[in-house]
C-alpha cells in the first residue's frame, strides 16, 4: 500500500466512513437496552455505552425513544445532562415514565460553539452517565472529539440533529434516522458499531 493510499485511508477512518476489521469486535462492548426489542436486535443490544450516538429527525421527534434509557440511568447517582433542549423538560411526564428528575441537569447556552463545549466538558467530567445535545450544525472533527470524550470517561452521549444532515460522515458509534409513521415512529439504523443497520422499524411510541 503506497503512502498516498495510506493517507486517504487514515482520513476515512477518522471520519468514520470506514472501519478497521477489528472494530467489529467492539459490538460486544457494554450496551443498555433501548426498551424496544426490535431496535435492540438491530443495534447489537441497545444504546452503546461509553460512546456517541446520533438521532436524525424533524425537530422535537425521537425523544420518546430515550424514555426507557432515562429511567434506567436515573437510578444511578450520576447526572443526566441535557444541553440546549428545544423545550423545557416537563417534569410530571418524566416522572410518569419512572425518570428520577432529581438526576436531570439542564444546561442552556447561547450558541452552537458553547453547546458543543458544554457537552464535551460534561462527557469528560466523569460525573455524568448520559449527555444529550441538540445542535443544528456540527463538523465531523467536533463529533470525533465528542466520541473520544465519551470513550475516555465511559459516558454515553446522544446528539439530536436535523434529518437533512444524516449524509454527513461521522465517527459516532450509532446513528438512527427517526421519522413519524402513523401512531408511532419509523426508525432506520444508519450505522452501528459492527457495521450498517437493517430494515426500517415501526415502533409504537410518539414524539
Amino acid at each position: 500500500m503506497n503512502a498516498e493510499v495510506k493517507t486517504e485511508l487514515a482520513v476515512l477512518l477518522r471520519q468514520g466512513v470506514v472501519w478497521r476489521g477489528s472494530s467489529a469486535g467492539r459490538a460486544s462492548a457494554a450496551v443498555i437496552t433501548s426498551g424496544f426489542p426490535s431496535l435492540d436486535e438491530q443495534t447489537g443490544g441497545g444504546w452503546p455505552g461509553g460512546a456517541l450516538s446520533e438521532i436524525f429527525s424533524p425537530q422535537g421527534l425521537g425523544f420518546s425513544l430515550l424514555l426507557p434509557l432515562l429511567a434506567e440511568l436515573s437510578r444511578q447517582q450520576q447526572w443526566l445532562t441535557w444541553v440546549n433542549p428545544p423545550h423545557v423538560p416537563y417534569a410530571p411526564a418524566l416522572e410518569a415514565r419512572q425518570v428520577n428528575i432529581a438526576r436531570v441537569l439542564l444546561v442552556k447556552v447561547r450558541d452552537t460553539e458553547q453547546s458543543l463545549w458544554a457537552a464535551e466538558q460534561a462527557l469528560r467530567s466523569g460525573n455524568c452517565s448520559l449527555v444529550l445535545l441538540w445542535v443544528e450544525r456540527v463538523s465531523a472533527a467536533r463529533i470525533r472529539r465528542l466520541q473520544l470524550a465519551a470513550e475516555e470517561s465511559n459516558c454515553m452521549g446522544i446528539l439530536f440533529r436535523p434529518l437533512q444532515q444524516r449524509q454527513q460522515a461521522s465517527m459516532a458509534a450509532l446513528r438512527l434516522q427517526v421519522t413519524p409513521a402513523g401512531d408511532g415512529l419509523q426508525v432506520q439504523v444508519l450505522k452501528r458499531r459492527a457495521g450498517w443497520g437493517g430494515k426500517p422499524l415501526h415502533l409504537s411510541c410518539s414524539g
